[in-house]
């Protein structure tokens, strides 16, 4: 017989017996899953325990999303109010435009850094509309506005610790006297101020308009279903309508909008010297009630026109059910600023 034949016949054979043994391993297999059920069980229980303690893990606490709120704005002060301060004491050249740009790149930086732990509310008056709006928890509304505050604070109070002498050196330069009313256009670098030309009610109209068309529009960027998933690009669009509202209303109030955002650094100013100037501008209202509540108010309006004149009109994907294919579960997007 020729070697060619014998060979073909070695190897048919060999792969017969290597089917075979493949065969019995398998049935070993899973006779052994069969004969012990508990132990299959047992393994399949770990499973599902260690992937449910995981998922618990992954939940972030109301410390975590305090701290995460705390440091988002500090970091979105730090950077707003330090392009103001190198403009007016260190002979920086900004624009009004260049001044809203950054603002508005300090809101997203912080919005990117706290997002996915508390939602980067950063703000008190989205805070208090997304918890009557928007489902958010009021049992975290104080703990949430204190962090918000107090990150204001640090923020505001760490660019004036690495600007002090500049401070000191332009007081002396223009014989200014900290805590008179000349001393507002140095406070004015950390906190808002009206235009001298416009009354505390104009103020006030002012800011519950702005803060309404803030919060209607992150209502919307934050609305999966309302046009095209934004996604990661949503901090960054919310950026850019701060600076679009500040370079348009921003030379009438100074684009508040945002009660933490005024009252931490006004806070801050009280104690570095500016004392009761700092709260009330000159005016015989104090002018810090006016970004308090102008904002609380424009926003909850924002929120509530978003839903009565936009999110009930948009379509809904009526539930579509399939042989053999699990239900689609539409996932509830929750808002944040």
């Amino acid at each position: 017989m020729p070697i060619f034949f014998r060979l073909r016949i070695l190897s048919k054979a060999i792969f017969r017996y290597n089917s075979q043994r493949r065969s019995e391993m398998g049935f070993f297999l899973r006779r052994t899953n069969n004969e012990h059920p508990r132990l299959s069980q047992g393994a399949e229980t770990k499973t599902k325990n260690e992937v449910s303690m995981s998922i618990a893990l992954k939940q972030p606490t109301l410390t975590g999303q305090c701290v995460a709120e705390f440091l988002g704005t500090a970091l979105m002060i730090f950077f707003g109010t330090g392009c103001v301060a190198a403009l007016k004491v260190a002979g920086a050249t900004f624009g009004l435009w260049e001044i809203c740009i950054i603002w508005g790149m300090a809101v997203s930086m912080g919005i990117y850094l706290s997002a996915g732990i508390s939602g980067a509310h950063l703000n008190p008056a989205v805070s208090i509309a997304l918890s009557l709006f928007a489902g958010f928890e009021k049992r975290k509304l104080p703990f949430y506005i204190s962090a918000q505050i107090a990150g204001a604070f640090c923020g505001a109070g760490l660019v004036y610790l690495l600007y002090i002498s500049l401070f000191f050196d332009f007081e002396h330069a223009h014989h200014i006297i900290r805590g008179s009313e000349q001393s507002l256009e140095l406070a004015s670098v950390f906190s808002t101020y009206p235009n001298p030309a416009i009354s505390v009610g104009q103020a006030f109209l002012v800011e519950v308009v702005i803060t309404t068309i803030l919060m209607g529009v992150i209502m919307a960027l934050g609305d999966d279903s309302n046009g095209l998933p934004r996604g990661p690009l949503a901090p960054l669009l919310i950026g850019l309508l701060v600076a679009v509202i500040g370079s348009s209303m921003g030379p009438l109030t100074g684009f508040a909008m945002n009660p933490a955002r005024d009252f931490g650094p006004k806070l801050m100013t009280f104690f570095a010297g500016w004392g009761e100037m700092a709260f009330t501008g000159g005016r015989d209202i104090p002018y810090f009630l006016v970004p308090i509540f102008a904002p609380i108010l424009g926003a909850c309006l924002g929120a509530a026109g978003y839903r009565a004149l936009i999110a009930r009109h948009l379509p809904s994907a009526a539930p579509v059910e399939h042989e053999k294919e699990a239900p689609v579960v539409r996932g509830k997007v929750q808002v944040s600023s």
